[in-house]
């Protein structure tokens, strides 16, 4: 009998200094790209108007496969940037709202 996983649905916040921005992009541009071999989907991403806060969705099929991508080597490759961007992380585990009628 296969084991049921339980999709992981995350916000990710993240307040980055105006000055960290360009380390903040160039994390992402490293990382983001990664998500898929982890069974990862970027459902969406948002920005405020000078790019210091943003928003993203992020879905795993599991979360063996989150943990999976959190400690894959080729992101830690890049947490110097993430460090160097001095961003505030704020990360929300989150489920599905009923419909309201």
């Amino acid at each position: 009998m296969a084991m049921k996983t339980t999709p992981v649905t995350l916000v990710l916040i993240p307040r980055i200094p105006a000055e960290g921005v360009a380390d903040f992009r160039a994390y992402e541009d490293a990382v983001l790209p990664l998500l898929p071999e982890f069974n990862g989907y970027l459902e969406r991403r948002l920005r405020n108007l000078d790019d210091t806060i943003e928003m993203h969705i992020v879905s795993f099929a599991s979360d063996a496969d989150f943990q999976s991508y959190r400690n894959d080597p080729r992101r830690a490759a890049h947490a110097g940037l993430l460090e160097k961007s001095s961003a505030k992380l704020e990360l929300l585990p989150m489920a599905d709202a009923p419909k309201s009628d």
